[in-house]
């Protein structure tokens, strides 16, 4: 087994060493340098060429931010945020995402060394699946829809659209390097949409604020669910951060959420799988269910209970992924009808809604 060279860059020489000890346990990981600041870390990632690099936000002289934008531009690397989340600090790895970092994982604010070794088989799994990962550089512009693509949306806003999508679900599940793929989704589609319940795996707070990123950019609603939420259309739904989202049916011919927290599945919570199995018990043949780019194996068997409750359902291809993980498992698991190139998993939602029968 290939050892996975680690640069680690944090301004509290504690956090570094805390780090650094945790990661250097791990007989196929190496941590091969430190940095307090990005001056240092800019030195050492062009001597060490470390396979991952992990950052704070918070630091002297260059905030984590501008320095991994500087990165990314001049020597792409696999990079992990490690920082506090708070609602500033989230607003800045959702940026981070934006320009390539693989994972983001919130740093301890109280007991940090107990806190850290808590979380040990955590931090080592994201730093052996960032190691794999590919880099993602988003473009920052979106390019300009084309006029027969304007006139196709125009189409899809009619009154029969409408009536097409009225009783169909879509479910996505989505994990590492998500954020992107759902953005690439959720924006090639139309004005009108089925009701959309997506399972990104985030921290809290974070659901929350992507929400609000995105709705600035679709011509449809999309919010963190709560448990009074009915399922419309023209709506898109995110599992809260901390919290599994279920389908539930509080009267004939109408859908609900209800949130809990039961244990993580899978070490995450949300979990895909609670949504994707109630989604098969519930809306059945009438769902379309999606599985993006991640890491693990949440949401492969909600997938096969879907497909066995008649549901269409559709991964992302292992090209177009940061991490074929979570869709390589649903595919072996034989879930899946189609798999696709992200840039097509919108027009294929749409497509099959528009053939599918009454």
């Amino acid at each position: 087994m290939a050892t996975i060279k680690v640069l680690i860059v944090d301004d509290s020489s504690i956090m570094r060493n805390l780090l650094s000890a945790l990661l250097s346990a791990e007989p196929d990981i190496e941590v091969v340098g430190t940095a307090p600041d990005p001056y240092v870390a800019r030195e050492k990632l062009v001597s060490l060429q470390p396979d991952v690099m992990t950052l704070d936000i918070e630091m002297p002289k260059m905030d984590g931010i501008s320095f991994l934008e500087k990165v990314m531009k001049h020597f792409p690397t696999r990079t992990i945020i490690i920082s506090s989340l708070s609602t500033h600090g989230s607003m800045e790895a959702l940026r981070a995402f934006e320009l390539g970092a693989i994972d983001v994982i919130a740093k301890p604010t109280v007991d940090l060394s107990g806190s850290l070794n808590k979380m040990r088989n955590e931090i080592v799994a994201r730093v052996r699946t960032a190691a794999t990962a590919k880099i993602k550089i988003r473009n920052q512009t979106a390019p300009p829809l084309s006029p027969s693509l304007i006139a196709e949306r125009m189409k899809l806003d009619s009154a029969y659209f409408t009536q097409k999508i009225a009783h169909q679900v879509v479910a996505i599940a989505s994990s590492t390097g998500g954020i992107a793929a759902l953005t690439t989704v959720l924006t090639s589609l139309p004005k009108q949409i089925p009701p959309i319940l997506v399972v990104q795996h985030m921290p809290a707070v974070f659901t929350k604020i992507l929400a609000e990123k995105l709705q600035r950019s679709l011509p449809f609603e999309i919010r963190e669910a709560t448990s009074q939420d009915i399922l419309k259309p023209n709506l898109v739904l995110l599992a809260p951060g901390d919290f599994h989202m279920e389908v539930v049916q509080p009267k004939p011919g109408e859908f609900g959420i209800r949130l809990n927290q039961n244990p993580p599945l899978y070490n995450v919570r949300p979990a895909a799988d609670y949504l994707l199995n109630s989604v098969a018990k519930h809306i059945g043949k009438n769902a379309v269910g999606v599985v993006l780019t991640g890491m693990g194996r949440d949401g492969a068997k909600g997938l096969q209970a879907m497909k066995a409750a008649g549901s269409f359902n559709i991964a992302q291809n292992e090209e177009t992924c940061v991490v074929f993980g979570m869709p390589k498992v649903a595919i072996t698991l034989g879930a899946i009808h189609k798999i696709l190139p992200i840039e097509e998993i919108g027009r294929e939602i749409i497509d099959y809604c528009l053939s599918k029968k009454d």
